[in-house]
């Protein structure tokens, strides 16, 4: 919302906004019961939900959690509570253009020569199932978009 609103600011400078330049505030609006909803309850049960991705990666591929010799456990931990954060947060403000410029693209360049591309692609995918336990329908329609793109930046 805030991109949005950035670029409402300058194509509407110096006369008033159309009805559909400003459709996206009526939408956000009826939205932000869910997106607020959705939003506490992933801040109150981020670690629980962090911990049940990691052991559900765990049992599908133990070696997801490894480079070489060295377990990387903790710094993929880190990296999923970072990236649900930030997603979360883009979730609130729905500005999914402002995750993907601020950390994702960011992240994809630090994490590719690593190929994590795999266990990235996991890791939402299981986050999805997870979450599922969490989040009423309406809060999963506004959430599952902000994964894929996170799936897709950085796995696939």
């Amino acid at each position: 919302m805030l991109s949005q609103l950035a670029r409402l600011s300058t194509e509407a400078d110096g006369r008033y906004a159309s009805a559909e330049e400003l459709q996206f505030l009526k939408d956000y609006f009826q939205s932000f019961n869910h997106r607020m909803s959705a939003y506490k309850k992933i801040q109150a049960a981020e670690k629980d939900i962090i911990q049940q991705v990691e052991a559900q990666m765990q049992s599908i591929d133990p070696s997801l959690f490894r480079r070489g010799s060295q377990d990387v456990t903790a710094k993929c931990r880190a990296d999923a509570a970072r990236v649900l954060r930030h997603s979360t947060a883009a979730l609130l403000i729905n500005d999914t253009e402002r995750l993907r410029d601020r950390l994702l693209l960011w992240l994809q360049t630090i994490l590719s020569p690593f190929h994590t591309k795999n266990s990235s692609t996991i890791t939402y995918d299981v986050m999805k199932k997870v979450l599922k336990q969490y989040l009423t329908a309406e809060e999963v329609s506004l959430f599952f978009p902000i994964l894929e793109i996170n799936s897709t930046l950085l796995g696939k």
